[in-house]
């Protein structure tokens, strides 16, 4: 996407170098913004390198040789219909309830083994403390800035059966205690997500699912009530105990259907907490909905009249197979249109009648872009930059993938890092119970079949990948 710079002076964003503590160097492609004739727009151009510049380093060349490995097996399936078509059938079948020990993820050995050793450790952290706290790590030696961990318990309602799913939900019932009703799915939710943030630290996301509290939660969202007393209360120790350790906090999109409420506690939540000039609460705006803008624009004036920080996650959306599709936007070209509009015009400080010239003044917005593709978030990027450069007043921002996707994009961000930090990339996972994850990783074999492009493209790249390290090696032999 074009940047406008007429009559700006020319500049030259210098080479970074990105060393991950692993010991590999990057050097990241050298990029000039040249001004055109005046009142034209500018365009991103590569330099021609000297004879004595240092090549470019693949930036799959980061990944550990199994992790890579896994990435091109999974990709291969994710790129070839004829094998991801079964795949995602057999794990659609596997997400419903099953008692016998055959089909049975967890209690099935062969079957648990198998997942784990491929989908599972693809995309999610781990299913015990020891095994997430090792995925952060490697995570941080890669380069990543840190982590956006999600605990999986999540309801999911499916607009074409008018049926909702709890995943990783005991049908467990409530308990009167003391007199007052106790919920024991908000309990185990509360218990599951403190762990989480025990396993987090400074630089650290913690991604909540609020459905996952259970059914009193989702009855209050679908109505677009605020939840039970208990569960305000466990958000309040949720979020006192991440400020406390540098956390972050960002409520994650889900179903269409409890929107409403979601939305509620978490303007609620960011009200309260969100008063220190940065976002420690963010909200997931998903660019797919058609009511997005009106939902931002609501946000963004109430930030501005009460004096808070508006933590502001944007994504394009992951439940296009459940949510009513009337709903989402016609055509990818409208949802990548209306991403990049409201990415980018939150790092001009430019969102409907905020920040334009007689309108309202732009309120305080921090900004997370969460995207796999990979010309949104350079575009987002470089605008960043050179808005930086020129100071030009923007937004803070920071960049993620999920866990076992994009890691070309991903890497790719980590290149362009420089003395300054940016651009802060993250990672972000899932963790909990094989079966508990299960309909999570459903959502991100879905998510692959719907992106031919960008799956074929991390097919070719991880494959060349795969073939320059054989080529070192026999280089090496030889």
């Amino acid at each position: 996407m074009a940047l406008a710079t007429a009559r700006r002076p020319v500049f030259k964003v210098k080479p970074a170098t990105f060393t991950p503590r692993y010991g590999v160097s990057f050097f990241n492609n050298d990029y000039s913004f040249q001004r055109v004739r005046p009142n034209s727009t500018s365009v991103l151009t590569k330099t021609t390198r000297s004879p004595e510049a240092k090549p470019t380093i693949s930036p799959l060349s980061a990944l550990p040789t199994t992790v890579l490995l896994r990435s091109l097996l999974v990709a291969t399936i994710s790129s070839k219909p004829y094998l991801l078509l079964p795949s995602l059938s057999i794990l659609s079948f596997l997400c419903k309830p099953r008692r016998s020990l055959l089909l049975n993820v967890d209690r099935n050995p062969i079957l648990h083994g198998f997942l784990k050793s491929t989908f599972y450790k693809q995309f999610c952290a781990g299913e015990t403390h020891d095994e997430v706290k090792t995925t952060i790590r490697q995570f941080k030696n890669m380069g990543f800035q840190g982590a956006i961990m999600t605990y999986a318990k999540e309801v999911v309602f499916d607009h074409r059966t008018k049926a909702q799913h709890g995943l990783g939900i005991m049908q467990n019932q409530d308990q009167d205690v003391a007199g007052s009703v106790f919920c024991a799915h908000i309990e185990a939710w509360r218990k599951g997500t403190v762990e989480t943030v025990e396993l987090l630290g400074k630089d650290d996301y913690l991604a909540v699912k609020l459905t996952g509290a259970g059914p009193n939660v989702t009855e209050a969202f679908t109505a677009g009530e605020l939840p039970p007393p208990q569960m305000l209360d466990a958000l309040d120790e949720i979020c006192t105990k991440c400020k406390d350790r540098g956390v972050r906090i960002i409520v994650d999109a889900e179903s269409h259907h409890f929107l409403s409420g979601i939305l509620r506690v978490t303007l609620e939540l960011m009200r309260k907490y969100n008063r220190d000039g940065y976002a420690s609460v963010y909200n997931t705006y998903q660019a797919y909905l058609k009511s997005t803008p009106v939902t931002l624009g609501r946000h963004l004036a109430a930030s501005s009249e009460e004096g808070f920080t508006l933590g502001l996650k944007l994504v394009r959306g992951a439940y296009i197979a459940t949510d009513d599709r009337s709903l989402i936007h016609d055509t990818k070209q409208d949802t990548d249109d209306a991403y990049n509009s409201i990415a980018q015009g939150a790092l001009r400080q430019e969102i409907g009648e905020f920040g334009r010239k007689n309108g309202r003044p732009f309120p305080s917005v921090n900004l997370f872009l969460a995207s796999h593709n990979k010309a949104s978030v350079l575009a987002a990027h470089q605008l960043h930059q050179q808005r930086m450069e020129v100071k030009l007043p923007t937004v803070p921002v920071g960049y993620a993938q999920l866990h076992g996707m994009s890691d070309e994009v991903s890497f790719s961000l980590l290149q362009l890092k420089g003395s300054g930090g940016d651009p802060k990339v993250y990672k972000c996972s899932t963790w909990g119970g094989l079966g508990e994850c299960l309909a999570y990783l459903l959502r991100r074999a879905i998510e692959n079949r719907d992106a031919v492009s960008r799956t074929g493209d991390e097919y070719r790249a991880l494959k060349a990948e795969v073939g320059r390290r054989l080529r070192s090696l026999i280089s090496f032999s030889t």
